[in-house]
């Protein structure tokens, strides 16, 4: 077994009593002291500070932006190209047969891109855009941490350190300054809070994230309560809920392709998978990616088959599943067959050898709390 990277908090996670596990070739905090069902609540409530450093940070440079955009636009289904300085959005690498490949953030720094991918896939991602970009210098960052602050208290807590940060609105990205570093400060995350990302160099990273704790809204999450946190928004995972196998629309993500690389769009097509994909976007997809509502308060996690009610015929599984602490009951997602999709259809799922209910729910499970 290779060895696990540690990212430039790793002492702090031990020395807050971190319960260090292995996720994504890192070694990351699975939960604190507070434990998982409280340090989800407190993120909903007040706020709280994850490091997700081990995601990749990844620049692109060309002679202009839009020619990088342009460029990025051969590989992704989105429109780059419509993206404003200081703003970002969700993207999706995606293949040949029109499946995802990674999902992604892609910032306008105004004299370049910025992208952040899934730690597990930046290998691969990287290697994709330098194979894959003929237009764009592609440079991976390897010099600076990632922290995330979530939640109701994240804007106080974050202006009080860098006032800048206050009006920002959802999707914004800025340079900011703290303490002479150079911050790279989105405001965006992936709980369902409002809330923001902040790229800050690797040598004041500790530092920056002690000040944050020293608030007493702020406290440090792990990976468990990420996970609950982003299931209840409705939020994908990489390698769970999407993958080679889905393609966008399955994954209920169309809402990520724009007009114009739509049939009939200025710039139609033109990224790998299109023949499907926007097939599938004019006359819908064989599955469908929804949310899950179990009967009753055991959890049905990923793998768990789907039937048709009083039914053998499998309509597909679980993808995502556990208990949701702001509902105080199980949720899950899954895939199933198109026809049986709809908001409020009944379906049953096997769990230990038995059959129990569910119900087609709309997500987020949770409404979100995003600053507009």
């Amino acid at each position: 077994m290779s060895e696990l990277n540690r990212t430039p908090l790793y002492d702090l996670h031990v020395s807050l009593g971190g319960k260090m596990v292995p996720f994504a070739g890192y070694e990351m905090p699975v939960q604190y002291a507070l434990g998982v069902m409280k340090e989800h609540l407190h993120t909903r409530a007040a706020a709280g500070l994850f490091d997700v450093s081990h995601m990749g940070q990844v620049r692109l440079d060309a002679p202009s932006v839009e020619t990088a955009a342009l460029d990025l636009e051969r590989l992704v289904p989105v429109s780059v190209l419509a993206l404003k300085e200081g703003r970002q959005r969700y993207g999706l690498f995606t293949n040949d047969q029109g499946g995802i490949l990674d999902d992604l953030m892609i910032a306008n720094r105004g004299d370049h891109l910025f992208l952040v991918v899934n730690a597990a896939m930046k290998d691969q991602d990287i290697a994709h855009m330098q194979a894959g970009l003929t237009e764009c210098q592609v440079t991976r960052i390897t010099d600076r941490a990632l922290i995330a602050l979530q939640g109701p208290a994240a804007e106080a807590s974050l202006a009080a350190l860098v006032p800048g940060a206050a009006q920002m609105k959802f999707m914004d990205v800025a340079v900011l300054d703290w303490n002479g570093a150079e911050l790279w400060v989105s405001r965006s995350g992936y709980s369902g809070e409002d809330g923001y990302e902040v790229s800050v160099p690797e040598d004041k990273a500790v530092a920056f994230a002690e000040a944050l704790l020293a608030m007493e809204a702020v406290e440090p999450i792990g990976l468990g309560a990420r996970d609950s946190l982003r299931l209840e928004a409705g939020l994908c995972l990489y390698g769970n809920d999407i993958d080679t196998t889905t393609s966008p629309v399955e994954a209920a993500l169309e809402w990520a392709i724009q007009k114009a690389r739509r049939t009939g769009g200025e710039r139609e097509g033109g990224f790998p998978g299109a023949t499907r994909i926007l097939d599938e976007l004019e006359n819908g997809a064989p599955r469908r990616r929804v949310g899950l509502l179990p009967e009753g308060r055991a959890p049905m996690r990923a793998g768990t088959r789907i039937f048709a009610e009083d039914s053998d015929v499998v309509l597909g599984e679980v993808t995502s599943g556990g208990f949701a602490p702001s509902l105080e009951r199980p949720i899950s997602m899954g895939y199933v067959s198109t026809d049986h999709s709809e908001t409020g259809t009944v379906l049953e799922a096997e769990v230990r050898g038995k059959r129990m209910a569910l119900t087609v729910a709309d997500m987020p499970f949770r409404p979100s709390t995003y600053k507009r």
